[in-house]
């Protein structure tokens, strides 16, 4: 497993990161949730997420929903500068964490098709191709986006890759 740079903290987004939340999906995301979706979003009890922080500011951010026995993926952000950093994975392993603790098990997520370094991330913790779909980002084979899923248990030797 990537270690998370030690100058990195990984802890709940809470509703107070709405609004910086929005401004980081707003920065690297094609179509961004508004600052009143992320409000809307981490209101409700079905869903939770995690920051990574430093120096007080958020530079990765996950959200997931988990409903009955599945959970799903909604937003993976990462500031550019701060990729390659384990941030990502952090990120996703412990929403993976949180969603075997609220009972799922499964956890789907959607990724546009040509998202080569996205694919390399949840492929590498376990993600297998469950379906597409055409067009959902934009026209064309690069506008589809993959539906992954993962069991929310596996094998140990998964989560320590």
């Amino acid at each position: 497993m990537t270690e998370l740079a030690s100058d990195l903290t990984v802890r709940p987004l809470v509703l107070a990161d709405a609004a910086q939340a929005a401004a980081l999906d707003a920065r690297i995301m094609a179509r961004p949730w508004s600052p009143a979706a992320w409000n809307s979003h981490l209101s409700q009890p079905q869903v939770f997420g995690h920051a990574v922080e430093c120096a007080g500011g958020l530079f990765g951010v996950s959200l997931l929903r988990a409903v009955a026995d599945e959970a799903e993926l909604l937003v993976l952000a990462v500031a550019p500068e701060m990729r390659r950093r384990g941030v990502a994975r952090a990120l996703v392993q412990k929403g993976l964490d949180e969603s075997r603790n609220r009972g799922s098990e499964r956890v789907f997520l959607e990724v546009q098709a040509d998202n080569a370094p996205a694919l390399m991330l949840y492929r590498g913790l376990g993600f297998v191709d469950a379906g597409r779909r055409s067009g959902y980002y934009g026209a064309g084979p690069a506008g589809d986006a993959l539906i992954l899923v993962r069991a929310a248990v596996v094998d140990a030797s998964m989560d320590a890759s």
